[in-house]
């Protein structure tokens, strides 16, 4: 884990607890890297609810009931894709906030309206729905990295800084 993530992990940490606010994951592309991360430190507990490492679209569909027509129209490597994972991991478990990642990790897969290191990330929570996509350069293994830290920092951006629950 680099220090950066371990900065970053450390702040959701502690964020988390203060504000007893659980979180949930549904992955693709990072494959069970940002549930790990999520369960580094001692009292993840308090917070973690669980996750779906939901690489087949059949997952997808069957267990965080992402739409048919949305892969179909989008492919699984979209904003609207992550957007669908996302709310249904927070469906599925109840968390109050929940992360997705989807994207290509290469080192095939790629095309050229979706190359090699563009991955989604959907983040939703007590104030919405958000996501980014990221351009990550790199092997496959920089690539999932650089998803799980961009989805743990942009959680961060959204939770609340602490002193009351929601």
């Amino acid at each position: 884990m680099t220090r950066e993530v371990s900065v970053v992990l450390n702040g959701l940490h502690a964020r988390l607890i203060a504000t007893n606010q659980t979180v949930s994951v549904a992955e693709s592309c990072t494959g069970g890297l940002l549930g790990a991360a999520l369960t580094e430190l001692p009292g993840s507990s308090c917070y973690f609810l669980g996750g779906v490492q939901a690489y087949a679209n059949e997952v997808k569909e069957g267990l965080l009931g992402v739409s048919h027509e949305t892969l179909v129209s989008f492919g699984a490597v979209s904003e609207e894709v992550a957007s669908e994972m996302a709310n249904g991991i927070q469906r599925l478990t109840g968390s109050d906030w929940a992360i997705s990642t989807t994207g290509v990790a290469g080192p095939d897969g790629g095309s050229s309206e979706k190359p090699v290191g563009t991955v989604w990330i959907s983040v939703v929570g007590c104030d919405g729905l958000f996501s980014q996509k990221l351009e990550l350069d790199g092997d496959r293994t920089n690539v999932r990295q650089g998803a799980v830290r961009g989805s743990l920092s942009m959680l961060l951006e959204h939770l609340p800084s602490g002193g009351s629950t929601l």
